[in-house]
């Protein structure tokens, strides 16, 4: 007979207090991250997690127009906002009990905030004058970017500038606050110059950072769960053409972004992917502690004497599968740095 998750002896004993602690461990830690490098920002001051404004929509190599990511975009989009409804109209709102939907959607909303930014930084490039729109080179770092120094007033006016400084180095605009989010979300600029806010449009540029760098995590963590945990061990488990969309598209249309875009990928912002993870099992918590139902993963189950272990080797997997994504930024800047010498 399956134990009643609401009564109290189901959350007061060593195995509840164990999982805690080993939740609340990564959580801490992930708040002290984003303080620590976060802060930073809000204070003006230069971090790993820095970016400039046109990285949200501009390509690692300077032959590929900005167009062709927005086009790759706006499919991605496409499809895995076809395949969700279609997974609704199937099974329901329940299928939002699941962290593979909720990292599924994750990512769709990604790609329809990362469209729009797109779409905007298409119509910036377009105005640029004839010849001397920037060139879309690769990240020299994949945490750092193409950082370029800003130079203080003191410098300005002893250090001699040639014409060709001039127009091969323009003023980069620092991204604002939704560039940021854009950049997490997926993993999910010179220094914060209050005299030259970004305007409101482009602080969605950062937020679609953080949807990226969240996302990339994700989406390792979920497909390596399903297609080795799962499938392999569930008697009877049917595959519809369905389940295998959601558990490989969302992988492949990130990874296709990952090799066009010109994001940095700061290792810091792992923070956010244990803070998404976190906030799925908080709620779990709640549902359970409230009505009886069955756990969606059984690794998550309290019940067992071995939860602790499960739930601190589900905790561990969260570095490899963010390191995926980050090897990944590291080839592909190792490539292009070829390429461009």
């Amino acid at each position: 007979m399956a134990t009643d998750t609401t009564a109290s002896s189901y959350w007061l004993n060593w195995r509840v207090l164990c999982c805690a602690l080993i939740l609340l461990a990564p959580l801490l830690l992930a708040a002290i991250l984003i303080w620590r490098y976060e802060g930073k920002r809000r204070e003006g001051r230069e971090h790993p997690g820095t970016l400039f404004q046109e990285e949200a929509w501009s390509t690692c190599y300077k032959r590929v127009h900005p167009r062709w990511l927005l086009a790759f975009r706006v499919f991605s989009f496409a499809a895995m906002l076809t395949l969700l409804i279609s997974n609704v109209v199937r099974d329901g709102a329940g299928i939002f009990y699941f962290y593979t939907q909720w990292t599924f959607t994750l990512v769709t909303v990604y790609f329809g905030y990362a469209s729009l930014l797109s779409i905007y930084g298409c119509c910036i490039h377009n105005k640029e004058a004839g010849g001397n729109a920037e060139s879309y080179t690769s990240i020299h770092d994949p945490e750092q970017g193409t950082y370029r120094p800003p130079i203080t007033g003191d410098e300005a006016g002893t250090t001699p500038k040639s014409p060709i400084e001039h127009s091969e180095a323009p003023v980069r605009e620092a991204a604002g606050f939704w560039v940021y989010v854009f950049q997490v979300h997926f993993q999910v600029s010179s220094s914060w110059d209050l005299s030259t806010m970004p305007s409101q449009s482009f602080r969605m540029t950062c937020k679609s950072f953080m949807l990226w760098q969240t996302c990339a995590g994700a989406v390792v963590l979920t497909d390596i769960v399903f297609w080795g945990i799962i499938y392999p061990f569930t008697n009877g488990y049917k595959l519809s053409f369905l389940d295998v969309c959601m558990h490989s598209l969302n992988a492949v249309f990130l990874l296709g972004d990952t090799c066009l875009n010109s994001l940095r990928f700061p290792l810091f912002r792992i923070s956010y992917f244990v803070l998404w993870s976190c906030i799925y099992v908080a709620y779990q918590w709640i549902i359970h502690a409230f009505k009886n139902l069955w756990w969606p993963y059984q690794f998550l189950s309290l019940s067992s004497p071995y939860a602790p272990l499960w739930y601190l080797g589900v905790t561990v997997m969260h570095i490899p599968c963010f390191a995926v994504f980050a090897l990944v930024i590291k080839m592909k800047s190792s490539l292009l740095r070829r390429h461009n010498s």
